[in-house]
């Protein structure tokens, strides 16, 4: 398998678990019938520009770092955002009065396929997802927006 097959599968491992070492994305990507070690998933994550992250209480991980642009997005998120909840293949998020759709453009510059639009009112983000197995891991990430 090729190089790019090889690292876009890393990426999307990392995308569906939460990988704390070299040694687990080594481990399941040679059972997955890659032929790698160490030093090769090493060289991966760096020309990849991935970095690990903690979330408060959880263990660290592996992340795809945010586009450099889209930080202070990020941060206005993070400030102005106050809940988020969800059913079925909806997400709601609640905002400080007057920050929704400042908190929205982060999600429009996303471009996660799953999502499949926004609608910011003055203090409430309504989001679609594709499929309701979806929402979770969207929230999830949204979740670590907040962390």
């Amino acid at each position: 398998m090729s190089r790019q097959e090889r690292q876009n599968r890393l990426l999307k491992l990392i995308e569906e678990k939460d990988i704390e070492t070299q040694q687990e994305l080594t481990d399941i990507l040679l059972s997955e019938g890659f032929k790698v070690t160490q030093a090769t998933v090493s060289r991966d994550i760096q020309e990849l520009g991935l970095i690990k992250t903690a979330s408060v209480g959880q263990k660290s991980r592996y992340v795809k770092p945010l586009d450099p642009r889209l930080q202070r997005l990020r941060m206005l998120f993070h400030q102005s955002v106050l809940s988020i909840d969800y059913t079925e293949n909806f997400i709601v998020i609640k905002t400080l009065g007057g920050s929704a759709n400042s908190a929205a453009m982060l999600l429009d510059h996303l471009e996660n396929p799953e999502i499949m639009g926004t609608i910011a009112g003055d203090d409430t983000i309504f989001m679609l997802v594709k499929t309701k197995d979806e929402v979770v891991k969207i929230v999830k990430l949204l979740n670590d927006f907040l962390n």
